[in-house]
């Protein structure tokens, strides 16, 4: 990425931000909230833990489309398995360990879990747990960690951003890693300026939405950039 052009849109981006009455993406925060006080893996009712953990009062689209249903699977899987899947997400949070090799080992386990659905429901033609576009993981990550870990991903965004931004060698397939990575430069840039964030943080309400540090502004910064944001 050239520093030049992030400056350039980074000063775009804050007068973006400062032409607006609010912004539209606090719902973000609000259910980075509702994990951070729900997250329990030793909770005595595991499913409902999870469901708890992933709700908002704007919108589901982060979990749930009309054709894209992770957290219904998740769901059905912990009721399946609840020891296995207990097992998953104290392996994907490991922070000692790869995060790419987390990953990889998370979608296995889903792919096991959904084979042995298919076996024990011969009738059902749910044949996808909707965790293959990482989507969702990036979601899992960027809520237990919200100042490591970056989400929503949006392949096509990210890619068109990075493209505007002056990248060399653009990613032609989902790279996770990288998503997370340059989202971490970019918030440095964010934080530097000095008035971008302050201009994000006035649409924040204590005990509604997640105070602590997070990656949510260089996400919609790259969307922005993208020309996607809203």
């Amino acid at each position: 990425m050239v520093v030049a052009k992030i400056q350039e849109q980074v000063s775009a981006y804050k007068r973006h931000l400062g032409s607006r009455r609010d912004f539209p993406n606090s719902w973000w925060w609000e259910s980075v909230q509702h994990f951070q006080m729900n997250w329990d893996l030793d909770a005595p009712d595991l499913v409902k833990m999870l469901d708890t953990c992933f709700q908002s009062s704007v919108t589901r689209r982060l979990w749930q489309l009309e054709k894209w249903r992770p957290k219904e699977i998740i769901l059905l899987f912990m009721q399946q398995q609840p020891l296995m899947v207990k097992a998953m997400f104290i392996d994907l949070f490991n922070e000692t360990k790869d995060v790419e090799m987390r990953i990889s080992r998370f979608i296995f386990g889903c792919d096991m879990l959904m084979e042995e659905y298919k076996r024990n429901n011969v009738g059902s033609i749910e044949n996808n747990h909707y965790h293959g576009d990482y989507r969702m993981i990036a979601l899992y990550l960027a809520f237990r960690y919200p100042e490591v870990y970056a989400a929503p991903y949006d392949f096509e965004v990210f890619k068109e951003a990075l493209g505007r931004l002056g990248a060399r060698d653009l990613p032609q397939a989902d790279d996770l890693v990288r998503f997370f990575k340059v989202h971490r430069t970019i918030q440095v840039f964010l934080e530097k300026d000095g008035g971008v964030l302050p201009l994000i943080h006035r649409s924040l309400q204590p005990k509604v939405h997640y105070l602590g540090p997070t990656l949510f502004p260089a996400v919609d910064f790259l969307r922005f950039v993208a020309g996607g944001a809203d």
